[in-house]
């Protein structure tokens, strides 16, 4: 009889990273692929069967050992009906991708927006083990939310926690979701580099400035995190105002209203400055949130890394099966 594996796969925006893990979620293999989205939706559902396919025959696998499959997505979803509602980086839109991979693979598929997913694999194996309540803020181009209550994934009738739009500034700069002032704006990487830049061309941050110039393409996390090293301090103030802005929407909204445990700070920015970001992120959450909830949470790095989404992916998947 053959062991059942678990296939998680982290969809992402320019990669496409697919694991197989047993019924203990120790993990068997992975491949990493480009996702080359801009080809289509139908092209880029063809490249995620191609790349599960190649794992198994790479590893030996048969489609009949798969006891369910697991996807993160890079956009919001409609959890009950199984559609990938919009993947901007990619240009999918309404794409029925529980059906179509169900009917492909013969097992039960369960999709789950990519920031939950890591959510609920740090809840499960990560930083925020045992939580009763743990809430995800993952930094990145924009901000992205997730929230794990008593075991389960928070989801509205759309997948929800979109911590990156809620406003917090009047008028505010345009967001990428064509709103103005919303907390991506001021506090995602994308927004902290443009400050970083701006810094270097007014000559402030001079090593930033010598070492990696003024395009914000290349003022990455790493840069940022080498730039406050050699003291560049203008940088290092940049990056704890934006933690400021995490921190007051993290205490006046999401402790207030869903008293965590854990708030786990992950993606990229994290893992570059992880004690910078939880000392500062911890200390504007005491300072906006109730009397009633000070210190009664922990801020915490991620531990998963880029192993986060494929397995929470693949974990929920799971979870799913056995409701």
């Amino acid at each position: 009889m053959n062991k059942k594996i678990i296939i998680g796969f982290d969809l992402g925006g320019t990669k496409m990273l697919v694991a197989a893990y047993d019924e203990k979620f120790e993990k068997l293999c992975f491949i990493k692929r480009k996702s080359k989205g801009a080809n289509g939706q139908k092209e880029g559902l063809k490249r995620i069967v191609e790349t599960i396919d190649m794992l198994l025959e790479e590893n030996k696998l048969k489609k009949s050992s798969i006891l369910c499959i697991g996807l993160g997505i890079p956009g919001p979803i409609d959890p009950d009906k199984g559609i990938a509602i919009n993947l901007p980086n990619m240009g999918w839109e309404m794409l029925e991708i529980e059906k179509l991979l169900t009917k492909e693979y013969d097992c039960h598929v369960k999709i789950i927006n990519d920031v939950d997913a890591g959510t609920y694999a740090e809840y499960l194996f990560g930083a925020a083990k045992k939580a009763k309540c743990a809430i995800g803020i993952f930094p990145g181009t924009g901000i992205g939310g997730g929230c794990v209550v008593n075991g389960n994934v928070y989801e509205g009738k759309i997948s929800s926690m979109e911590i990156g739009h809620i406003k917090v500034e009047t008028p505010g700069r345009i967001c990428g979701c064509g709103n103005y002032g919303c907390l991506e704006t001021v506090a995602s990487r994308l927004a902290i580099a443009s400050e970083v830049s701006k810094a270097a061309y007014r000559g402030k941050a001079p090593y930033i400035s010598k070492r990696t110039g003024t395009d914000i393409a290349d003022i990455k996390s790493g840069a940022i995190a080498k730039a406050i090293e050699n003291g560049d301090d203008v940088v290092e103030q940049i990056v704890i105002d934006a933690c400021k802005e995490i921190g007051a929407v993290a205490g006046s909204i999401l402790v207030n209203l869903f008293s965590p445990d854990y708030i786990i700070l992950g993606g990229g920015l994290i893992e570059a400055m992880p004690e910078l970001f939880v000392k500062h992120v911890k200390s504007a959450t005491n300072k906006t949130c109730m009397d009633l909830y000070k210190d009664s949470f922990k801020v915490v790095a991620a531990k998963l890394g880029d192993d986060a989404t494929v397995l929470g992916a693949a974990a929920w998947a799971e979870h799913s099966l056995k409701k």
